[in-house]
């Protein structure tokens, strides 16, 4: 059965653990550190070298999207250990995909692909996201067992800080399911505004809390630290305010469809 590299966030026996549990842990969502010491917020490791052009087992699968003519932006945990990555577009053209540079801590990484892949998606420049905002994702959950087409869900921004008050994430409503990793966060002007990451794990959540399973508790990586990310790479996205009349979440598909790509990580 194919592993996917989605985030099933749990909270962690600390929580209930009283006084004794009194160091913090790294936030939730980045993968562990084996030095025991993250790396500096934004701190981007060095790129690595292309991987082969053929070779491999597909183990893993994932979202990304065009940020530049030629860089897609995805999470690390959806690149972490891979031998090579593909890249798929909406055109149903395949092509190698390599990883450029990677930041652990927010769980971002930036890979590049040929230029003219697909037109890049805007950023959200003004106003800043507000809590109750309608959001839309758009990505490829569940690759094999769903349609091997995108799918779009619809949700809201629940609250303005993750687990643990994360405060680099956004809480959202908006379905996710392993293999949305990576994919844009899109508000109702079709503006990334954050990067899909992560779910609750409800199973988990449900034994500790006695039965109680909680429903639509997802997380974004905030577009605020996206941007810093791709600064610090060297990638300047386009910026565009929110305003005026909302679209329709068909319209707002249309415009994500060409520019969301499907990968996968080969071992």
């Amino acid at each position: 059965m194919q592993r996917n590299l989605f985030r099933l966030i749990v909270l962690l026996a600390a929580l209930v653990a009283g006084p004794a549990a009194a160091q913090k842990p790294p936030p939730l969502g980045a993968p562990d550190v084996p030095s025991g010491k993250p790396p500096p917020l934004g701190a981007i490791a060095p790129p690595r070298p292309a991987p082969p052009a053929t070779g491999g087992r597909a183990v893993a699968s994932g979202t990304g999207f065009l940020v530049a003519a030629d860089r897609v932006l995805t999470n690390n945990h959806v690149v972490e250990g891979c031998a090579r990555m593909t890249a798929r577009n909406a055109a149903g053209r395949l092509v190698a995909a390599r990883v450029d540079a990677t930041d652990p801590v927010r769980d971002l990484a930036l890979l590049s692909v040929p230029a003219g892949f697909g037109p890049p998606l805007a950023f959200r420049a003004t106003p800043p996201v507000e809590r109750g905002e309608t959001v839309v994702t758009y990505g490829f959950p569940l690759s094999g067992v769903l349609s091997s087409g995108p799918t779009l869900t619809t949700g809201d921004i629940s609250a303005l800080a993750g687990l643990r008050d994360n405060p680099l994430h956004f809480q959202i409503s908006a379905p996710v399911q392993p293999g949305n990793s990576g994919g844009p966060l899109l508000d109702s002007q079709a503006h990334v505004v954050g990067v899909v990451v992560a779910k609750l794990n409800a199973a988990r959540i449900a034994r500790m809390t006695g039965g109680d399973i909680p429903q639509n508790v997802n997380f974004a990586i905030k577009g605020t630290e996206a941007l810093a990310f791709l600064s610090a790479s060297g990638v300047q996205p386009d910026l565009a305010d929110s305003g005026g009349a909302e679209l329709r979440p068909a319209r707002i598909g249309e415009v994500a469809n060409p520019s969301t790509l499907f990968l996968q990580c080969f071992r």
